[in-house]
């Protein structure tokens, strides 16, 4: 039997969930990995800040126990559909990964504790929504990606054949070839291949213009107008879901009213009989007295 004054586990459930659901739940968490990244991040000053070096632990041992805590918090609130969500997963194996013991065995997997900083993402839905655009445009970004990649290759082919004489710094062979057309793709240093190139070759430049109108202009616009088109389709999709819950409400809101109003005219209805039953009795009794 449930002892007096305690609280039933749903209710309490629904409590802790709305906690967890809370803004100044959420922002304390936003808080805390924020200042655990500015830890993560002052620990790599290992000469400056040698002697906070247990100081540095005991935050570490804190950060994790918050963490700790707080998805404890949200899979009793939430129950099976905690698992329900990638997010809760990523978020689940970055903290078991910070529980991981300081061993020999294990240095490699402590250092993957920076990646609690990635949770801002989780915990954000703004930056949610950023990530789930991106990976909905991964098939249509990697139709055009293989393009570029297409061009990238041939061109290399191409100038490998073209000017690995004039310049074999950066068209030595297909390797170097490729990391040189990879760096005139985003324009770093392009005035200096093409001069090496120009100084034999004056008609080069028409190589160089083509290439990078291709690459740069054609198939890195195309890679970002798939993203963004990613993008709207995910906003469009929240605010179209947003939307259909609210004609919900609405309609329910309406059948309600609705309801309450057909109510209202039964009951007008039965008066109106009533009182139109107890005129005819008044009628009729008069006839009587009358004859």
């Amino acid at each position: 039997m449930r002892r007096e004054g305690s609280v039933p586990e749903d209710a309490l459930r629904v409590r802790v969930g709305r906690i967890v659901d809370s803004g100044w739940f959420q922002y304390t968490v936003v808080a805390v990995i924020v200042l655990n990244a500015i830890s993560l991040g002052l620990e790599t000053y290992e000469d400056e800040f040698a002697a906070l070096a247990g100081r540095f632990e005991t935050a570490e041992r804190v950060f994790v126990s918050i963490f700790v805590v707080e998805l404890v918090l949200k899979i009793y609130a939430r129950g099976p559909a905690f698992f329900r969500d990638a997010w809760n997963w990523f978020d689940l194996i970055v903290v078991v990964i910070a529980l991981v013991p300081t061993s020999e065995g294990f240095s490699v997997l402590r250092l993957l504790r920076t990646l609690r900083i990635l949770r801002l993402v989780s915990v954000i839905p703004h930056m949610r929504q950023v990530v789930g655009a991106l990976f909905r445009s991964v098939p249509g970004m990697g139709t055009v990606i293989s393009l570029l990649l297409i061009i990238i290759y041939t061109a290399a082919v191409l100038g490998e054949k073209l000017f690995q004489e004039i310049a074999p710094e950066y068209f030595g062979d297909l390797g170097t070839t490729l990391y040189t057309l990879f760096m005139v793709m985003t324009t770093e240093n392009w005035p200096d291949v093409a001069d090496a190139v120009m100084e034999e070759q004056p008609m080069a430049w028409v190589f160089f213009v083509v290439y990078m109108v291709a690459t740069a202009f054609i198939a890195l616009n195309l890679v970002i107008g798939v993203i963004v088109t990613s993008m709207e389709q995910e906003v469009n999709s929240q605010r179209w879901a947003a939307d259909q819950e609210l004609e919900l409400e609405q309609h329910n809101e309406l059948m309600t009213q609705l309801g309450g109003l057909a109510e209202q005219v039964e009951r007008l209805t039965e008066q109106v009989r009533e009182l139109q039953a107890g005129t005819n009795r008044d009628r009729g009794a008069e006839r009587e007295t009358g004859d």
